[in-house]
């Protein structure tokens, strides 16, 4: 009898150690592409949900809620926002709307896409976009100009009738950048001069052809190449100017004085 509890103990302890061990040899669950990204989101730009770009955002809400996203973007960055609304089954004309907002809550134009859309009362959806400028490594400071920082997106319905207020939606928001390069973030300097031909150099068989007109458009430029010499900087014609006008104006100044004399009077009188 007892070394039937013996063995029965031992059992016992061999099953409770080979457990974990089976725990941890099972796959477990791959996280989902979106697992960090918010499933709620803010009611005012202090409260504003943080999104990385490259993720869907999600939100179950009500018609006629602010609902806030903030998202970080960088100097050569061009970011989209985009946004989905699922609708209720039951509805009557809405108007949805994004904005997006820098770090000074300053509202940033958008270059392109449906910023705003009306969804009449058989839409299931509505689908919004906004393509903002590229953002820059510095600008004035009287300017709007994006800036590397956090951005605020705001989604909401305008002029919502009374009886849609308060029904569920499904909101979803995606923000993505193209990056535009350290060019167009600092000063928006030209890779290649603007002449014809510069776009179509090569042939319809993907090599280049130096008898094609398109190449020997290409290949016009200044004898000094498109960097030009010292005449083309404006400081030193501003100099110039600023000479010349002070000796036309010294010219002026002794000929009317010359002139205003009355007849008959010596000059030294």
């Amino acid at each position: 009898m007892r070394l039937v509890r013996l063995v029965s103990a031992a059992l016992l302890l061999l099953g409770s150690a080979a457990a974990p061990a089976a725990a941890d040899s099972s796959p477990s669950p791959s996280a989902s592409e979106d697992g960090g990204a918010p499933t709620r989101a803010g009611t005012s730009f202090r409260t504003a949900a943080e999104v990385a770009q490259g993720r869907t955002a999600t939100a179950r809400a009500s018609t006629g809620d602010y609902l806030y996203w903030s998202f970080p973007a960088d100097a050569g960055q061009r970011p989209t926002v985009r946004a989905s609304v699922k609708l209720p089954e039951s509805h009557a004309a809405q108007t949805w709307q994004i904005d997006v907002y820098d770090g000074l809550r300053r509202r940033q134009a958008c270059q392109y896409g449906a910023q705003t859309r009306t969804a009449g009362p058989d839409a299931a959806s509505v689908e919004l976009a906004c393509v903002l400028r590229t953002v820059r490594g510095w600008a004035e400071p009287w300017s709007d100009d994006p800036l590397p920082g956090t951005y605020y997106v705001r989604l909401t319905a305008l002029r919502v009738p009374t009886a849609d207020l308060g029904q569920a939606v499904d909101a979803e928001l995606r923000v993505e950048s193209k990056d535009m390069g350290g060019a167009a973030a600092v000063d928006g300097a030209l890779s290649q001069p603007l002449v014809p031909g510069i776009a179509a150099r090569a042939g319809t068989d993907g090599a280049e052809d130096d008898d094609s007109p398109s190449a020997v458009l290409a290949g016009l430029e200044p004898e000094d190449g498109w960097t030009s010499g010292w005449w083309s900087d404006r400081w030193i014609w501003t100099a110039a100017g600023g000479a010349l006008a002070a000796l036309a104006g010294v010219a002026g100044y002794r000929l009317t004085r010359g002139s205003g004399r009355p007849p008959g009077v010596p000059p030294n009188a």
